[in-house]
C-alpha cells in the first residue's frame, strides 16, 4: 500500500487593477470571516485575543440593556461606507428600522448611530486613524475606540462625536471603569466586570 501525498495550494485572490468593490466583497467565494474592504483592498483578520472578545461582549450586552427600541446593537456586521470601503466595526448601533432579518449581512453608513472598534495588535493604525477617518467622512456621528490599559488590563474607552462643519471627530471623552454618556443616547456600562469574569 502506497501513500499518496496530497499537495494543498492556496490560491489567494488577484485584485483587480482598480481595487474591489462592496459588491467583490459579498460574491468572491471562500473568503476568510471578518473580511473588511478599505479602500478597494481586502483585509484579512488576524485571530483575536481574549480581550478582544470580552470588551465586544461587554459592550454588546450593556449597550443592548440600556438602549431602546428604536435601537439595535450588532456585533462584527458589515457597514458599507461606500462602494470600495466596507469596514466591520466589532460592535455597531443602527436605527432598528434598518433591520431587515436575520439573513441580512450589511449595513449603510446612514443606517449606523456608533460605531466601536476593540483595538488589537494589528489593527492599531486601521483603528486609531484609518477607520475613524472613513467612518467620519461617511457621516457616522459616534465613534468609540477601545484601548487595554496596560496597567489594570482593563479597557479605555476614547468616546468621539462627529463635527458637522469639518466632517472629522472630536475626542470627547476617556473612560476607564464605567462609560456614562448620552449620545446616541443614555447609556451606562460597568467596564470593570471585564476584570471579574473568570
Amino acid at each position: 500500500m502506497t501513500a499518496e501525498s496530497v499537495e494543498h495550494r492556496v490560491q489567494w485572490p488577484v485584485p483587480p487593477q482598480d481595487g474591489y468593490t462592496v459588491d467583490d466583497l459579498f460574491t468572491l467565494p471562500d473568503l476568510p470571516p471578518h473580511t473588511e474592504l478599505i479602500d478597494g483592498s481586502l483585509v484579512f483578520v488576524s485571530p483575536q485575543r481574549r480581550f478582544h472578545y470580552r470588551v465586544i461582549d461587554l459592550l454588546f450586552d450593556g449597550l443592548s440593556s440600556s438602549l431602546g427600541p428604536e435601537f439595535s446593537v450588532e456585533r462584527e456586521m458589515t457597514v458599507v461606507l461606500d462602494h470600495r470601503n466596507a469596514p466591520e466595526p466589532d460592535v455597531s448601533v443602527v436605527r432598528s428600522d434598518a433591520v431587515t432579518g436575520l439573513d441580512q449581512t450589511k449595513f449603510h453608513a446612514e443606517d449606523v448611530l456608533l460605531a466601536v472598534e476593540v483595538v488589537s495588535p494589528d489593527s492599531e493604525s486601521r483603528d486609531r486613524t484609518t477607520k475613524p477617518q472613513k467612518y467620519a467622512a461617511a457621516g457616522i456621528a459616534n465613534y468609540w475606540r477601545v484601548e487595554e490599559d496596560g496597567i489594570t488590563g482593563g479597557p479605555v474607552i476614547h468616546v468621539y462625536e462627529l463635527d458637522s462643519l469639518t466632517q472629522s471627530y472630536v475626542h470627547t471623552g476617556m473612560h476607564r471603569e464605567r462609560i456614562k454618556v448620552d449620545k446616541p443616547s443614555s447609556i451606562d456600562i460597568d467596564l470593570t466586570v471585564v476584570n471579574k469574569r473568570p
